[in-house]
């Protein structure tokens, strides 16, 4: 057996390798991305709500800042906050 063929399973065999360590990367990572895209919604949607409740201040009108309104305001955006504040008129 020529020794160029050992060589070339050496290299099949470190990419091969390679692939897998980013393929197991990429696989930790995807959680990790999902989790930090909840905080930064939550956060933008926190911001939304706060911004609705100084307006609605004047107008005796105000919807609470928790986890559930703040990630329905993040997901949704505005349509989002629409929707809480139709809720709070209608249903509250």
């Amino acid at each position: 057996m020529p020794a160029f063929i050992g060589e070339l399973n050496v290299v099949f065999a470190y990419a091969f390798g390679i692939i897998l360590i980013y393929l197991i990367g990429r696989m930790f990572l995807m959680p990790l991305k999902l989790v930090f895209r909840l905080i930064y919604n939550g956060i933008i949607g926190g911001i939304m709500l706060w911004i609705v409740n100084l307006i609605g201040g004047y107008f005796d009108f105000n919807i609470g800042i928790n986890a559930i309104t703040a990630l329905i305001a993040g997901f949704l955006g505005i349509p989002g906050v629409i929707l809480l504040i139709l809720f709070k008129i209608f249903i509250a």
